[in-house]
């Protein structure tokens, strides 16, 4: 209340003023005049009182619009991979100037067609006006169509390389990265967020380059009529755009939440993709519909939260729009009574204010594309510049030649906080010794082999190959030293001489045999029309699990390295399959230093060491003969097996 009375107090002593000097000056000017200066003073006093008042009202945030200005420093982090594409990106913002600014040329026209032909009712050269119209017309939608087609090159092969970037990032995420999270989030945030954050990016920016250009030579038109009415057109254009000053805040918490629903969204359709077996064998379709339309549903409700936050902008800019032109018209008519502008001068000048306020009135709209864009492209440039927790240090040392010496000192690790999984591990593993970890479901023995290339990193202790820190090693050469045969080995889609060779090419056709005969493969390739050739399906849905077992001990005697990790690898097996695999294991293990996980203790009765988990610690430890003789937690699970 206070500030309007400050407001109307400082209208009357700037009018009080204006009237002093226009009473002193010569009294031949006239009443236009007068009121035209009037008119003037007043804008320019409210519309410095509207500035000041802003000012006041958002001094207190002035950290965070400098916290915004530093986001925008972060979007400018995409600059690099606009780089090398920077000719044709200038060039679609360049050719953006005669796209906006041809709507003034159009609009300026009307003023010698208004006031020549209908006022004068002559023709002269005005009559060349309506052709001008459509050669200028052609020239901006050619303009706008090579505008488009540069925008999209560019904001593709942006977005391309951006997905180079993330994928490269994804293959050397950490184990855990994967643990915590689905495969929709991935999809969405590696592969969508990529494409929205440079095509959606490039696309809203030619809009609203073009907009300005447009808007800039509409302005100019408007001054060139009637700076008069051109001055509330401003105003008025100002007030319309001011609520897209809240939007960017509005939209962002609603813009997060959407995200993480449409990663769920994908998440469904791969679990539908991935367990479409499961699903069938337990009429799962009511379950998995209901768990899709609530995931459907919450889409629809974000939507709606959308639209009741960012609805009421296009509105209001809309109306606020209509008030500027009701004020132009009037005080227009006026003008046009007193002489001081033309017929013409106002046709043009209301044609120029429509093309200037329409497209302001739909920006609100678009405007929302530009926030989506710039989001993806800030949560990008996060996942480009976060750094992995397992990583080379800066003593990161080669081990070659390894010759499979491995020392658990004092090793406890955790997957949760204050929740131990291992506890105070020491083992002693010599080159050359097959260790075998047994025990209960849940124990830690698999963890144990993780640990050592590094999936995860160790809490308190250390693990040495060596007598070297497998922290101290280089991680690619750690892991070029030890080859891994799980319970479930993965299958690339592809040949199965692609899933063996696994990219290597100095492989002799030699050594592809010898691997194939060591594995126990020699038989059911040669039996298979296309030989090593056959394609194995998605995931290697086309083979046994015995099959796919021989070909993942194939790739490890492809690999060839010193140290063995086998994980359950015959746990999953029929009595047939397991005998062949175990043949293909036992050829494996010669002349390495091999970790035998197992539940089933008849495969590792003569393992040199055979280590007992219990709750993340060694319970006891010895060969097959002592562990019995000893009656402890070894010789009860093995009468229970035998049992």
């Amino acid at each position: 209340m206070v500030k309007i009375k400050a407001l109307i107090l400082g209208l009357l002593v700037v009018n009080l003023f204006i009237f002093g000097i226009i009473e002193n000056k010569d009294h031949s000017f006239s009443f236009a005049y007068k009121t035209n200066f009037i008119i003037f003073i007043n804008v320019a006093y409210l519309a410095l009182w509207f500035v000041l008042a802003l000012i006041n009202k958002y001094k207190q945030k002035i950290k965070e619009k400098l916290l915004t200005i530093y986001t925008l420093k972060n979007y400018a982090q995409i600059l690099p991979y606009v780089k090398p594409y920077w000719f044709r990106a200038l060039l679609a913002v360049l050719i953006t100037i005669p796209v906006g600014s041809m709507d003034a040329v159009i609009a300026w026209s009307l003023k010698p067609f208004m006031d020549v032909v209908l006022v004068e009712q002559q023709t002269g050269w005005t009559m060349y006006i309506p052709l001008m119209i459509i050669v200028f017309s052609v020239l901006q939608a050619l303009f706008t169509y090579i505008a488009t087609y540069m925008n999209t090159w560019v904001g593709n092969k942006m977005a391309n390389d951006l997905k180079k970037q993330l994928f490269q990032k994804l293959l050397r995420s950490d184990a855990s990265f994967f643990d915590k999270t689905n495969s929709g989030t991935v999809l969405f945030n590696y592969n969508n967020c990529a494409e929205t954050a440079c095509s959606g990016l490039l696309n809203n920016m030619k809009m609203f380059s073009t907009r300005f250009f447009s808007s800039l030579s509409l302005i100019i038109v408007l001054f060139y009529n009637s700076w008069q009415l051109a001055i509330v057109a401003v105003v008025v254009l100002f007030g319309a755009l001011y609520p897209l000053t809240k939007t960017r805040k509005r939209l962002k918490k609603v813009f997060t939440l959407d995200m993480n629903v449409m990663a769920e969204l994908l998440n469904n359709y791969n679990e539908v993709f991935g367990g479409n077996r499961i699903i069938s064998a337990y009429n799962l379709y009511d379950y998995c519909k209901n768990k899709f339309k609530k995931v459907v549903n919450a889409i629809f409700d974000l939507s709606l939260r959308m639209i009741k936050k960012t609805g009421i902008i296009a509105p209001a800019m809309h109306v606020i729009s209509s008030f500027g032109i009701a004020f132009v018209i009037w005080y227009g008519s006026y003008l046009i009574v007193s002489h001081q502008i033309t017929v013409g001068n106002f046709a043009s000048f209301i044609t120029s204010l429509v093309m200037l306020y329409n497209p302001i009135k739909s920006i609100g709209n678009s405007y929302n594309g530009v926030i989506m864009s710039l989001m993806m492209v800030e949560m990008v440039m996060g996942i480009l510049h976060e750094n992995p927790t397992i990583k080379n240090n800066e003593k990161a040392q080669k081990i070659t030649p390894c010759h499979g010496d491995i020392c658990y000192k004092n090793v406890t690790f955790e997957y949760e906080q204050g929740r131990p999984v291992l506890k105070n591990i020491n083992l002693n593993i010599k080159a050359g010794q097959t260790i075998a970890l047994v025990g209960n479901s849940g124990g830690g023995k698999t963890t144990i082999s993780t640990l050592l290339p590094r999936f995860y990193d160790v809490k308190e202790g250390q693990i040495t190959i060596d007598n070297t820190d497998i922290r101290d090693i280089d991680l690619d050469d750690l892991r070029s030293n030890i080859a891994i045969v799980f319970q479930d080995n993965f299958l690339f889609g592809g040949t199965i001489r692609e899933n063996i060779l696994l990219g290597q090419k100095n492989v002799s056709d030699e050594q592809l045999q010898l691997a194939l005969k060591s594995a126990c493969l020699d038989e059911f390739i040669a039996s298979l029309p296309n030989g090593l050739e056959t394609i194995v399906g998605e995931r290697g849905i086309n083979l046994s699990g015995g099959q796919k077992q021989r070909i993942a001990i194939a790739r490890a005697f492809i690999k060839n390295a010193p140290i063995l990790i086998l994980d359950e690898a015959t746990s999953a097996l029929d009595n047939k399959s397991e005998a062949i695999v175990q043949q293909a294991i036992n050829n494996l293990m010669q002349n390495r230093t091999v970790l035998v996980i197992a539940h089933r203790l008849s495969t590792v009765r003569h393992a040199d060491c055979i280590v007992v988990l219990n709750n993340g610690e060694i319970s006891e430890k010895g060969t097959h003969e002592e562990l019995i003789h000893a009656g402890g937690d070894y010789a009860a699970l093995y009468k229970t097996q035998l049992a």
